[in-house]
């Protein structure tokens, strides 16, 4: 699957975030490439407020209706929104921003996540918070505060969903072997990356081998155990930079990188930046 292409946040946006909302009879002019099959290395919200929209997602279609929410994991292989005969909105956000609790709710899926219906209470809220996160989101980035207060907005939203979520079961999925791996070791990851960065150690902590949970891996999401590794470990750096006082010769040695300028080169590699340009740019 290495031929399907990856969608990088960074190069729309150094705001972590997409934001659009869209209209009956609303026709794209993105590029054409866009409708074919793609991943994209961040979450996608989708929340319908009337209407009818469909989507393509890991060989499954998913009809949408007015009253629902959706979204898309990071690496899931999908064709974009058929949103022609639908008013809603479209929320990409960088997987650094989704809290910890929210991504385990988001991933514990089995398989595929299945919309959720809204009632009139939780379309309200939704909209409301993303009319305002648009409001801000379209001014000046000169404001003052403007980064924190959109990443505040955005992740109230996230939390919201994750809520939704949180009661929106799916009994009636089956998994297998591999997606059930998967599923742990994303979990484990998440749990345990300041105290385990190796491939091999994680195979150990999950009772297969290290070549096996790799292929595992690669079947279900396209991509290595290491990159997930390398993955999170940028995450958490962008949390810390943003979130803490700690140096980045600091957030390396937290991070189980003895060689700060290996982790700096590291981090400019994976996001495009260096890390002190990075917590510059967000927290101006």
């Amino acid at each position: 699957m290495e031929n399907i292409p990856i969608h990088l946040l960074k190069d729309k946006t150094t705001l972590g975030l997409e934001l659009k909302h869209f209209e009956n009879g609303d026709i794209t002019t993105d590029g054409a490439e866009i409708l074919n099959a793609h991943r994209d290395d961040h979450y996608i919200f989708f929340v319908l407020e009337k209407g009818y929209a469909s989507l393509m997602i890991d060989f499954n279609e998913i009809q949408l209706l007015g009253n629902m929410l959706y979204y898309v994991l990071p690496t899931q292989v999908h064709n974009r929104i058929r949103n022609k005969m639908a008013d809603g909105w479209f929320i990409a956000v960088d997987t650094a921003l989704v809290p910890p609790d929210c991504r385990h709710v988001f991933e514990s899926r089995l398989l595929l996540q299945q919309p959720h219906i809204l009632n009139e209470i939780q379309l309200g809220q939704c909209s409301n918070l993303l009319t305002l996160l648009h409001e801000k989101y379209s001014e000046p980035d000169t404001q003052p505060f403007y980064v924190p207060v959109i990443h505040a907005l955005v992740q109230s939203f996230v939390i919201i969903v994750a809520s939704c979520y949180t009661t929106h079961s799916n009994v009636n999925l089956k998994t297998s072997r591999l997606v059930e791996l998967t599923n742990q070791f994303k979990n484990l990851l998440i749990a345990e990356l300041r105290s385990n960065n190796s491939p091999s150690e994680f195979a150990a902590r999950l009772n297969v081998s290290e070549s096996y949970l790799n292929e595992a891996i690669k079947k279900t999401t396209g991509f290595s155990v290491s990159y997930w590794i390398q993955q999170e470990v940028m995450m958490e750096a962008k949390r810390l930079l943003y979130y803490s006082q700690l140096t980045v010769k600091e957030i390396a040695h937290t991070l189980g990188y003895c060689d700060n300028s290996y982790f700096s080169r590291l981090f400019r590699k994976v996001t495009g930046t260096s890390a002190v340009a990075f917590r510059s740019q967000y927290r101006k």
